[in-house]
């Protein structure tokens, strides 16, 4: 059985067979793991030996709408910009020679298929990879970096691009941490069982348009990339986030630019991974 992992009222959970039932880890494994998600990514590698002893049919049909994000309350969330040819091509910017790094905060992050509010005019989408740090460390070398992953999801980098330009030189980190700026899930796909995990297909439609289509192979610096130039600098840490960046296709690199307006619905698909729905409302 492929891992899944997802949080449901702060309680980690395992996801079980093709009718995506819920399984509470805590209980079924009679207390050999916690409750905590923090828990699971510390010892994924256990975890990933027991999820394969739980049957198909056990545990109860999940809504995703009652989902946490899969790390609920990550000590650190990190996002990636220009980190598609695509989009740095489109944004008029030099091809990046490292990692552009920034921070959204903690306060941000919200299940996948949360609603976002709107503030503003010009609030715009990305659609983006996801990754969740197992065990963490420092100084992890790229062809490592993959055995410190616990699973991937898909995200949206949600962008008040107002706030986000709107001094010189611009900040990131505020502009992409609003509430419900940092959804991801519905839940975590175990990296380990994932087949060409680094060439996955990444769409975003908005109303059923298709806005973004790419293949993460695209990315300029892959997940290894980014985990090995983050922990030379960082110690990375169970349950932090990594929003790989985001492709061609943004509202405001569009002629003329394109925002997000109040009913609104995105829904962002990776793969083999999952599928998320954000509906658009005014704060």
């Amino acid at each position: 059985m492929t891992l899944r992992f997802a949080s449901r009222n702060g309680r980690a959970h395992l996801v079980v067979g093709s009718e995506n039932r819920l399984v509470d880890l805590e209980i079924a494994s009679n207390g050999k793991f916690s409750s905590e998600p923090i828990d699971a990514f510390r010892r994924w590698k256990e975890l990933r030996e027991f999820a394969i002893t739980i049957p198909d049919g056990s545990g109860e049909l999940c809504d995703v709408n009652d989902l946490d994000a899969p790390s609920p309350w990550p000590f650190q969330v990190f996002g990636i910009g220009l980190n598609y040819r695509s989009h740095a091509e489109e944004s008029g910017l030099p091809i990046p020679t490292s990692p552009l790094t920034f921070t959204k905060y903690t306060s941000s992050v919200a299940h996948g298929n949360a609603d976002i509010p709107l503030v503003g005019s010009s609030i715009d989408w990305e659609v983006e990879l996801v990754v969740v740090i197992a065990d963490g460390g420092r100084n992890i070398a790229p062809e490592d970096a993959w055995e410190h992953v616990a699973g991937i999801a898909v995200g949206q980098d949600i962008s008040d691009r107002a706030l986000q330009f709107a001094i010189r030189p611009p900040q990131f980190s505020l502009g992409k941490s609003r509430k419900n700026y940092s959804p991801f899930g519905p839940w975590l796909v175990d990296a380990a069982d994932v087949p060409q995990r680094d060439a996955l297909r990444m769409t975003c439609t908005l109303n059923g348009e298709i806005v973004q289509d790419t293949s993460t192979d695209d990315l300029i610096f892959s997940v290894s990339d980014i985990i090995a130039y983050l922990s030379d600098i960082v110690q990375l840490l169970p349950g932090d986030v990594i929003f790989t960046g985001t492709p061609g296709g943004v509202g405001v690199s569009r002629t003329p630019a394109v925002f997000l307006t109040p009913g609104d619905v995105l829904v962002s698909t990776i793969d083999g991974i999952g599928t998320t729905t954000n509906r658009c409302v005014t704060e």
